[in-house]
């Protein structure tokens, strides 16, 4: 007499396996969410400051004034050739991070444009601080559940840098 084997799984065994995928993924969904809120802040800084350093870039390269300028609360820019005009390159706010705002802490309100002159150098007086924060996915702050809001910091001489405006701590880099 041969006995037959089937190798497989019981339709319980299934349900407890449905069941428990189910209760993780609620589980983490959250932090999912969260995370991707937090990542369209870093996208939508990250492409400021590249949209910076390549204004900065082409005025060096082509020994000429190139202008940086951002029109709305969204994180859309464009840099272009001043004398003669030519457009360089545009970004708008629908790629990647459109739910970051952006705002201008100073010297003053949106529209901001830059212009840097053939060795690098801003136009600005002051120092120009660009703020992404995502309202959509809560307030700024420090805590794992709070988004981690990010500024673009453009000095007269030149500089781009991008900086957390929650580090405290003297002598850190990533401080503004």
């Amino acid at each position: 007499m041969r006995l037959c084997r089937h190798a497989g799984f019981t339709l319980v065994e299934i349900m407890i396996g449905l069941s428990i995928m189910a209760i993780l993924m609620t589980m983490g969904l959250p932090s999912f969410t969260a995370w991707l809120q937090k990542g369209q802040i870093r996208t939508a800084a990250e492409a400021i400051q590249n949209g910076l350093m390549l204004a900065r870039a082409e005025a060096v390269r082509r020994n000429t004034k190139v202008s940086f300028t951002m029109n709305g609360p969204g994180s859309s820019w464009s840099v272009d050739v001043v004398n003669p005009a030519e457009a360089v390159q545009a970004r708008t706010s629908a790629e990647g991070s459109h739910n970051a705002v952006v705002a201008v802490a100073a010297p003053n309100a949106l529209p901001v444009s830059v212009e840097f002159d053939g060795l690098g150098r801003s136009n600005l007086a002051v120092n120009l601080l660009i703020q992404v924060t995502n309202p959509t996915g809560g307030a700024c702050g420090t805590g794992l559940t709070d988004m981690r809001c990010l500024n673009v910091q453009v000095t007269p001489g030149g500089t781009v840098r991008m900086c957390d405006p929650q580090v405290a701590t003297a002598g850190d880099t990533r401080k503004c």
